[in-house]
């Protein structure tokens, strides 16, 4: 029991830090030779899109990986299950990465053929890029090894038969997805990460779009470039003044808790009761678990 409650801990504090994963080629030598030396908190080696050779991009893989210690921080994401997903998979369980990726996702049959096929000590990510998983992603935690979805915007912009076009920052079909996605993932007690943001010279709106995701209620991003890493590091980080706010409401109610008072006004931050408290709770457990 024990060491369950303390895989469990260990997991969600790992889901809480992480707040960039950079999407690294996995059929190129020179990409795969950065990856000691890259600022994600994840990096995620990929196998699937924009890969030709499928094989020789396996086996470069498993080549690199397999005594690198930089595997802990590493995803691979594999080829959907009815394509090479399979012979993806039995390689890639040898590394033992963090987690293995499976795309094209759509059903809880689809999760549980995941769950047969990648060992018990990796978690196992989905990528959410149809309406079927779309609509069937709040029942899909159901393995505590299942512990993370992305958004693939574009797949599921085709696969919802929308174009590409409504993809920007006011668009409100784009926000309904967003929020949908983000508020299932929550109910599923799933890791959410947003999209990959493709224009990756375009530095001024991917980072107004990591700060609307942030603001949605986001704590993690996908990256394709190194540039991207860095604003999503910085926007994603939990400032000061957040801090300093949240130490001293859980004061103010701790020292008003001694006296049997449970809600009062505050001059500085209005009216605070449990509710309030517990949620600064979290922003400093957020803030110390980032520390460690």
């Amino acid at each position: 029991m024990m060491n369950l409650i303390l895989y469990t801990f260990i997991l969600k504090m790992c889901q809480m830090n992480n707040k960039s994963y950079l999407m690294v080629a996995g059929d190129k030598q020179k990409h795969l030779d950065k990856l000691n030396s890259l600022k994600c908190d994840i990096a995620i080696v990929n196998l699937e899109d924009g890969v030709f050779d499928k094989k020789f991009a396996r086996n470069l893989v498993y080549e690199n990986l397999l005594n690198n210690e930089i595997k802990n921080k590493v995803v691979v994401r594999v080829n959907s299950l009815d394509s090479c997903g399979k012979e993806d998979i039995v390689l890639v369980n040898k590394i033992k990465p963090y987690a293995i990726r499976v795309p094209k996702i759509k059903t809880l049959n689809d999760v549980e053929e995941c769950l047969s096929l990648i060992d018990d000590d990796i978690e196992v990510h989905l990528s959410i890029e149809t309406s079927s998983a779309l609509e069937n992603l709040s029942k899909f935690k159901i393995n505590k090894r299942v512990t993370t979805v992305y958004l693939g915007i574009l797949d599921m912009l085709e696969s919802l038969t929308l174009p590409q076009s409504l993809l920007n920052l006011e668009n409100p079909t784009i926000d309904y997805i967003l929020s949908k996605f983000l508020i299932d993932s929550k109910i599923a007690n799933l890791n959410p990460v947003s999209f990959v943001f493709q224009d990756y010279k375009n530095i001024e709106e991917f980072t107004k779009w990591c700060k609307k995701l942030k603001n949605m209620g986001f704590n993690a991003k996908a990256c394709i470039s190194p540039s991207q890493v860095d604003i999503v590091n910085n926007i994603f980080k939990i400032n000061e003044d957040e801090i300093k706010k949240a130490k001293e409401i859980i004061n103010l109610f701790e020292e008003s808790l001694k006296n049997n008072i449970s809600g009062f006004s505050s001059e500085k931050y209005g009216f605070i009761d449990e509710p309030i408290y517990k949620n600064a709770k979290l922003v400093l457990s957020k803030y110390n678990q980032s520390e460690n």
